[in-house]
């Protein structure tokens, strides 16, 4: 009796194992995880950075007076635009006025006595020598009635350069002299505007030496396009170009300066603006970008991403990194051209689970920030 009651019980646990192995069997084969994919591509990659720096004036003129006197009147707008040659102050000229009217009479009568020696030489009347000090007397006045003629026009003080033009230091009734230290006013030239960007040496030299390892094409220096980002955060509408790169480096800091130049139609750049530069630094010509969604880290921090395989499973694939893109990665190995990353349900994943791929639609790829020409939407 006890013999058949254990194999009743061993039969029964027989049962009910094969039933579970059925069951987990037909877990196995329900319906695939849909998931949203990129698709990799191997193209042109441009490397971009971001420096600081601060906007320059192209031109610059420190008004000065060149001669003494009292100001008599201011004739423009501070803060407005002047042209070069418009008159900004009135200097007092009555007596320049009057130096050059006692020139111009010096200079006639020296005139007189300089032709009537003249004919008294061809007679023979006077010495070859007081004839000679009469000439170089009246040429002595012609440039004295010059002098006279430039101190009377400077009582007009005139714009050097075409610019903007700042506050006035001086107001009617001030005193002004030749050479004084202290500007009348300062005039700064804002379109095309400079802007000095400041990156560390170490940077340049580890741009040069992925150039030279023929990983990128070089772009900077080259007249390249440079992009502003402004204080408040907003994007510079107008692209400039680089102009030139310093011959030293700054002992202090441990930095070099790289200038730039831009279009500044409106005015809305002026000089000492804090602002921040992207510039393209080289092309990766058959680089490899992945959306940042698409990575993921493991316990040690070591990047991977989620492949979706031939058969349609996925795999947790390692990856190598070199830097962000805008919102992208960069990939310097792992994957190559057509794999799948996964972007969308990422969650739900294990290796080895079959899953329906599709094109992710949560993907607005830009290369780089602040430029719609380096967005590519999927």
């Amino acid at each position: 009796m006890k013999s058949k009651l254990l194999s009743a019980i061993v039969l029964s646990a027989a049962l009910s194992l094969v039933g579970c192995n059925d069951a987990s069997q037909t877990g196995q084969a329900g319906p695939a995880t849909e998931v949203g994919v990129y698709t990799v591509k191997s193209e042109p990659v441009p490397l971009s950075t971001e420096l600081p720096g601060r906007t320059t004036a192209y031109r610059v003129a420190e008004v000065r007076p060149q001669v003494n006197g009292i100001v008599l009147e201011r004739i423009f707008e501070e803060g407005s635009m002047v042209t070069e040659g418009d008159k900004l102050y009135q200097i007092d000229p009555d007596v320049y006025k009057a130096n050059y009217d006692k020139a111009v009479a010096n200079l006639e009568n020296l005139e007189r006595v300089a032709k009537r020696k003249e004919s008294l030489k061809d007679q023979r009347s006077i010495s070859a020598q007081d004839y000679e000090d009469a000439l170089y007397a009246w040429e002595q006045a012609k440039a004295e009635v010059e002098l006279a003629r430039l101190n009377l026009a400077y009582c007009e003080v005139k714009a050097p350069l075409s610019g903007k033009i700042g506050r006035s230091s001086i107001t009617e009734g001030a005193l002004v002299t030749n050479g004084q230290a202290q500007a009348m006013a300062v005039i700064n030239q804002v379109d095309p505007m400079f802007v000095d960007l400041t990156p560390a040496m170490t940077q340049l030299l580890k741009a040069e030496n992925t150039f030279r390892s023929g990983a990128a094409e070089p772009a900077f220096f080259q007249d390249t396009e440079v992009w502003l980002t402004l204080e408040d955060g907003s994007t510079y509408a107008l692209p400039g170009k680089m102009k030139f790169l310093d011959n030293k480096v700054d002992e202090g800091t441990g930095t070099v300066t790289l200038r730039a130049e831009f279009p500044n139609p409106e005015g809305r750049l002026l000089p000492g603006m804090y602002v921040r530069a992207r510039v393209q630094e080289g092309v990766i010509p058959d680089g490899t970008v992945i959306p940042q969604q698409a990575l993921v880290r493991d316990m040690k921090g070591s990047p991977q991403a989620w492949v979706v395989t031939a058969e349609n499973t996925v795999e947790l694939r390692p990856i190598e990194t070199n830097r962000t893109l805008g919102n992208t990665w960069l990939v310097t190995s792992g994957l190559k051209e057509g794999d799948m990353v996964v972007t969308e349900g990422l969650q739900r994943l294990a290796n080895g689970m079959a899953v329906s791929p599709r094109e992710a639609g949560n993907l607005d790829i830009k290369l780089a920030f602040n430029n719609s020409s380096d967005t590519k939407k999927q």
